[in-house]
């Protein structure tokens, strides 16, 4: 019969080996998952960055829209006092050019009918001109409102994924944290 007490120093050291190769697997085990949640909380933490960045963006937009809505107002006005002192001026001017299209003498009576023709002309020249600012001011209106509601949009969508983002954050920084104290 074989001795078993031969065997046992060959089975200790096997034991030992054995204890030694499975110690550096868990370590290495666990290097691995710490290096997976690392890199799970980098993600994380960009995620973040990148609806921050979004929500930003957003903000910037209804800002930039509410900018453009103000001007255009102003565009607007300035158009409208300007269209108003240029119908006085026309008013004024072109009754007097009236009176004296009537007058005795021919000659200075076609001279200013011709005047007139050409004071005409130059008003409907200065209201076009006047009509073309104000729908450019307008257009810059609807712009700036279509920013604000497109602002409005993005805003809600950044928040959301930004509290999704803060909530996986919040769970891979304790997951992260938790494998640290193992």
């Amino acid at each position: 019969m074989i001795n078993s007490k031969q065997y046992i120093p060959g089975l200790l050291m096997i034991m030992f080996l054995g204890s030694a190769v499975l110690s550096d697997a868990q370590t290495d085990r666990k290097a691995a998952e710490l290096k997976s949640l690392g890199k799970n909380l980098s993600t994380a933490k960009s995620r973040v960055a990148m609806a921050q960045k979004q929500l930003n963006a957003a903000d910037s937009l209804i800002k930039t829209g509410y900018q453009m809505i103000k001007e255009g107002k102003a565009e607007s006005k300035s158009v409208f006092e300007e269209s108003d002192r240029l119908d006085k001026e026309y008013s004024a001017r072109h009754k007097s050019l009236e009176k004296l299209t009537v007058s005795d003498d021919k000659a200075e009576a076609a001279k200013t009918r011709t005047e007139l023709k050409t004071f005409d002309n130059q008003y409907k020249s200065e209201n076009l001109s006047l009509e073309k600012k104000l729908k450019s001011a307008e257009r810059k209106q609807s712009s700036g409102s279509s920013l604000v509601i497109r602002g409005k949009t993005a805003k809600l969508n950044a928040r959301d994924a930004l509290k999704t983002a803060n909530a996986t954050l919040k769970s891979a920084q304790k997951k992260f944290d938790a494998a640290n104290k193992k």
